[in-house]
């Protein structure tokens, strides 16, 4: 079976969308209003992307792009990827591939020479479909430190 997802930035409109399928997805509890506030303070940052994949009008996919351009040549311009989800029944159908290579192409456009993410280590399954994409396991350690 062929689903026929469209793939798009989001708009403020489709907010609602994200936080249901990333609440979902995730097992978050992100407010609609907060995210709401947070889209609309970054809309004009041309460096935060939001891509949405839909399916007869409902988000089923979703990515962050944040593109992180650097003084330093060898760095210079990458892009981190967050959020990256599929709404579980829609699963199987290669979505997630779709969307990468959208998001491969918006990455492209903002002249990225690489493309990061992070995953959880309980998504098995979704590192599976990076490194099927082409994604390496860095040696390295993601660090952080709650503020």
């Amino acid at each position: 079976m062929d689903i026929n997802v469209k793939f798009s930035l989001a708009d403020a409109s489709k907010i609602r969308g994200i936080v249901d399928l990333c609440n979902e997805v995730f097992e978050e509890h992100t407010d609609y209003e907060e995210a709401l506030k947070v889209f609309n303070e970054n809309r004009t940052d041309r460096n935060q992307i939001y891509i949405i994949g839909e399916y007869e009008g409902k988000v089923i996919a979703h990515t962050r792009i944040a593109i992180v351009p650097t003084m330093f040549k060898e760095m210079g311009t990458f892009a981190i990827l967050n959020h990256v989800c599929v709404k579980p029944e829609f699963r199987k159908h290669h979505i997630a591939t779709k969307m990468l290579e959208t998001v491969r192409t918006v990455c492209k456009n903002h002249e990225c020479i690489a493309i990061k993410l992070w995953s959880r280590n309980f998504r098995v399954p979704a590192h599976t479909c990076y490194k099927n994409f082409g994604f390496k396991a860095d040696d390295a350690t993601f660090f952080s430190i709650d503020i």
